[in-house]
This record gives C-alpha cells, sequence and structure tokens, in this order.
C-alpha cells in the first residue's frame, strides 16, 4: 500500500502539540472508498482473524473506545489506518516500506501458505497461516495502550510471536512522544523516539537513519528493538558500515537504494524538506546538496520555523509544484513533467491527521483532522475524537458513488479539476482556505463550552505555559475517566456534526462549481446560441 508520512514532535509544531498523520494511497488500478467511525468496547473482536492471512490471535477482554479510518467496503479485512484511543493515544499504521535480500534471505515475511490437496485424503496439507500486516494491525493495538511507548512495546510483541507478511512504517503519538516503528523482515524491528525539535519525513522506504543498538538494548531511552537484534545484525552481516561505529545507519542495513526508489520514494522526501527548510541548504540545480534521487536525505531534521496544521496539509498533498516535476506546471518539459511520484496522487483513499494538544483538558485534547480522496483537489477539516460517534456525512461510506457523501463528493470533485486544473484552482484554493477557517473556528468554540463545564479549565487566553499543562508521567487511569464525561462528549459530537454540515455546504458548493467549468470545456460546445 503506497502512502507517504509525516511526523512533527512537539517543539516543532506551531502548538505544542504532537503531529502524526499519513496519507493512505490504494493500490495502482483501484479506489478504496474510507469511512471515519468510533469503534465502541463492545463491538471490538476478542477473537481476531485476519482476512489476508488467517492469523488469529485472541485480544485482551479490557479495549478501550477507538476511532478508525477502515474501508468502506469489508472485502480485504478492516484496515483501521489511523486513529486516537480513550487515553489520548493516536497511531497511524502503516507506511509501506522497501527492504532488501540481504534481510528477507536472514528473517524471510510470514506469508500465508494455502491447503494442498482435499481434506481426508492421502497428501493433504493444512494451511500454514501468515503474520500480521496493515489489515490488521490498528485494530490488535490501538485499543489497547496508554501510551506511544507501550504502542511500540505492543506491537514489538506481536511481531516477534506471529511474524509479519510485509515491510510497514508504524507512528504512535500520545501528548509528550512520538515513536515511529519500522519492521525488519518478518520477525524484527526497531522503533525510534522522534526529537521533540524535529520533523520526520517518510516515503514508502525505511527511513531511519541513525540508530543506537546499546540503547535500544539497554536504558531503551530514545531507541527500542526485537531483543536480538544485535546478533540478527552480526550473524548476517547486514551493518555495512566500513569501520564500527554507534549509531549505526539501519537504511544501509535494512532498506534499499533501487533506481525505483529514486522515482517513486526519495522524491518525496526531498520536496516535503525543500518546502519546511528553504533556506539551510540548496535544493536546485547543480549545486543541490540533495536531489529528488538523493539516498542520504536526513530521517529527520528541524525546521526553519514552526509547522502548522496547514503546512502539513500542504506537503502532503505536494505534485511537485514550483519545480520542473510539476505535472499540472509550466516549468520543465514533457520528460520531467510527472516523471516522479507525487505525494498528493489520484489514487489517494484517505489523509488522517492526529494532533494531541498539550494546552487543552483530557477531554478534548485529540484532534482527528480528515480529508478524503485526491489531497490536491480536497480539504482537511478537524473532528474531536472523544465522541461516542462520527457524523453520517463522514462515517456512512458505501461503494456506490453518492455526491452526498464527502468520499464520493471529493472522488468526483478530483476527476473534474484535474482536467481542468487552472480554470478550476482558485475555486479549490478558496474553499480549503474557508473549510480549514471554519475549522479553527469550530474547534475554539467547543474547546471554551468543555472550558466552562470543566471544574478546573485552563486559561485559553494564556497559552505561554502550555507545556506546564502536561505531566510527564501520564496517569492513563485519570486520562480515561476525564475523557468518558458524557456531557463533554455531547459537547464535542455536537461540534463534529456541525463542522460536518459546514463541510458539506461548501464540498456541494465546489462540486457545482468545478462540474460547470468542466462542463463548459466540452469539446462539443458551439458558438452560437439558439435565441
Amino acid at each position: 500500500m503506497s502512502c507517504t508520512t509525516i511526523l512533527v514532535g512537539k517543539n516543532a509544531s506551531y502548538d505544542g502539540s504532537t503531529i502524526i498523520a499519513r496519507n493512505e494511497d490504494s493500490q495502482q488500478g483501484e479506489f478504496t472508498s474510507k469511512k471515519f467511525v468510533v469503534i465502541k468496547p463492545e463491538e471490538q473482536p476478542r477473537k481476531y482473524r485476519s482476512v489476508i492471512s488467517h492469523v488469529e490471535i485472541d485480544l485482551p477482554d479490557d479495549p478501550m473506545q477507538y476511532t478508525s479510518v477502515p474501508d468502506a467496503v469489508n472485502k480485504q479485512g478492516i484496515w483501521g489506518e489511523a486513529g486516537v484511543n480513550e487515553a489520548n493515544v493516536a497511531m497511524s499504521a502503516t507506511e509501506t516500506l522497501t527492504t532488501n535480500e540481504r534481510v528477507l534471505g536472514a528473517d524471510p515475511l510470514v506469508e500465508l501458505v494455502p491447503a494442498r490437496g482435499v481434506e481426508g485424503e492421502d497428501g493433504y496439507e493444512p494451511e500454514i497461516p501468515g503474520g500480521i500486516g496493515e489489515e490488521d494491525l490498528l485494530t490488535i493495538v490501538l485499543p489497547y495502550i496508554r501510551s506511544a511507548r507501550e504502542g511500540v512495546e505492543r506491537l514489538g510483541a506481536l511481531l516477534e510471536e506471529y511474524g509479519t507478511y510485509e515491510m510497514n512504517g508504524i507512528a504512535f503519538s500520545d501528548v509528550n512522544e512520538i515513536w515511529w516503528l519500522e519492521t525488519v523482515g518478518g520477525h524484527h524491528w526497531i522503533a525510534k523516539r522522534v526529537p521533540d525539535d524535529a520533523y520526520v519525513t517518510m516515503p514508502n522506504q525505511l527511513g531511519i537513519d541513525e540508530f543506537d543498538l546499546d540503547d535500544a538494548l539497554g536504558d531503551q531511552e530514545e531507541h527500542m528493538c526485537s531483543a536480538d537484534l544485535g546478533e540478527f545484525i552480526e550473524a548476517n552481516h547486514l551493518d555495512l558500515a566500513v569501520e564500527p561505529v554507534s549509531p549505526f545507519n539501519p537504511r544501509d542495513a535494512f532498506g534499499s537504494h533501487s533506481d525505483r526508489d529514486h522515482v517513486y520514494n526519495t522524491p518525496r522526501a526531498w520536496y516535503m524538506q525543500r518546502f519546511l527548510n528553504p533556506y539551510d541548504e540548496v535544493w536546485d540545480g547543480p549545486d543541490a546538496a540533495h536531489r529528488p534521487d538523493s539516498d542520504d536525505i536526513p530521517w529527520a531534521r528541524q525546521p526553519e520555523r514552526k509547522i502548522t496544521i496547514e503546512d502539513v496539509k500542504y506537503v502532503l498533498s505536494s505534485h511537485y509544484q514550483g519545480t520542473p516535476y510539476d505535472p499540472y506546471g509550466t516549468l520543465g518539459d514533457e520528460h520531467t513533467r510527472g516523471s516522479l511520484r507525487p505525494i498528493g496522487i489520484n489514487r489517494q483513499s484517505q489523509l488522517a491527521v492526529m494532533q494531541i494538544r498539550p494546552y487543552r483538558p483530557e477531554s478534548c485534547r485529540s484532534i482527528q483532522w480528515m480529508a478524503y480522496g485526491s489531497n490536491a483537489f480536497n480539504t482537511l477539516v478537524p473532528f474531536y475524537a472523544n465522541v461516542d460517534v462520527t457524523p453520517a456525512y463522514l462515517a456512512d461510506t458505501t461503494d456506490h458513488v453518492d455526491s452526498d457523501n464527502f468520499y464520493w463528493a471529493n472522488r468526483l470533485i478530483a476527476a473534474l479539476a484535474d482536467a481542468n486544473f487552472a480554470a478550476t484552482s482558485t475555486a479549490v484554493s478558496r474553499y480549503q482556505e474557508k473549510t480549514g477557517g471554519l475549522g479553527h473556528r469550530m474547534l475554539a468554540a467547543a474547546d471554551e463550552q468543555v472550558a466552562r463545564l470543566d471544574e478546573n479549565p485552563v486559561d485559553l487566553d494564556d497559552l505561554a505555559d502550555e507545556e506546564e499543562a502536561v505531566d510527564d508521567v501520564r496517569d492513563a487511569d485519570a486520562i480515561i475517566a476525564a475523557v468518558r464525561n458524557p456531557e463533554v462528549r455531547e459537547v464535542l459530537a455536537a461540534a463534529n456534526q456541525t463542522m460536518a454540515d459546514q463541510l458539506k455546504a461548501e464540498t456541494d458548493a465546489l462540486l457545482s462549481s468545478v462540474l460547470y467549468t468542466a462542463s463548459m470545456n466540452m469539446r462539443n460546445d458551439f458558438h452560437l446560441s439558439d435565441n
């Protein structure tokens, strides 16, 4: 599954929030309709069975409520993708990664082996289930974790026990930390804490470029890994450093540097960092420090200014604006335009941005910003995660094309606007700006309502000491108790519905606008009128 991820540490974000965000892109040649829902404890399975790999897992009997962005049609499993639970812990799963032959030979992926023959007859061999994968991860991890670190620990244990049939990167966040986990072959994994003052860019390629194995196998302050990773690396000659060095480079040891990466993966990291650090280095021309095909683009970098939600949306919508590679642009020529895989691609399914705000009460701290369809033509709007139900406009998606549904309305807008990019770009830009403004306004109004309900409200006019509102040690039980306030949940659900109603009105108006523009450009137009 092709995707693009950006992670923003709390000291790199505009308001002190941790932010994790990822595009989910469908496979080539198909669309995957999505919905945004709340999964309640009674709806969570106790015995889980994967549709793809047939692996069966007994799940704990104490799940928390959580949000999820599953497939609208459950033909290949759940594919929950992104959500926030009642402990205000967020998860994004997954960014499909690349690896190399040495890793796959040392620790093969755990794939389903179908049954052979007929059961009861001689020579019958029963099927052997595969491991866990993107279809499963959110569902079997997020309802049970009370911190980002716990997310790494739970998923790491599941990977070691069941294995995986694919290489993936997974993000976990709470109000204090962001952790990024990458699978290494069938059963091994590494995880690294995102520096608070940095952001991380992740295309579909193993990304971590510095890893302290001593810390991961010791105190685990900033790094974690599977228990036998040191022996695994040594036994299979995976460390490619010319001289012993610590930290070592997992990207060299476990990743890929193929020609395909230089068209499909590295250009996306190049463009995101080019936008967020435009003056730190030369990005274009023969003197560029990093080019679209560079293998050494940093995994994490400190931004030149604080990163906003709008910045996240912009980079995850990129089609290489301002460069010769923009398929809609006028720079370059027919050989460069469209030659690199865009970030904002036609087969985007959804974008989820999880923002955990340190300056708000636990009951309204977590925001899940959502967009559906191709990011170049859609909008990103906020919804509170701590609710019992999400608006039907985002939750009731089916496989039937219906403009009364946010997913399919955006698909229609993109198809019409793409063919008429110049003529519709102003309308799309105004739509994005207006709905984004409505979203920020909705958050401010609802936050104020919650503050009036709260016995010890945070002063909404004094955000200077916002970090003091965050305890170094999170009391998960107290957080869950605060989040389960039914009065607050009603306020937040009403705010979400207001946002959805406004979103539908603006989306309908944009659809009408781009439809009219596209219709006027039809080739069977004729300049003479009937009158």
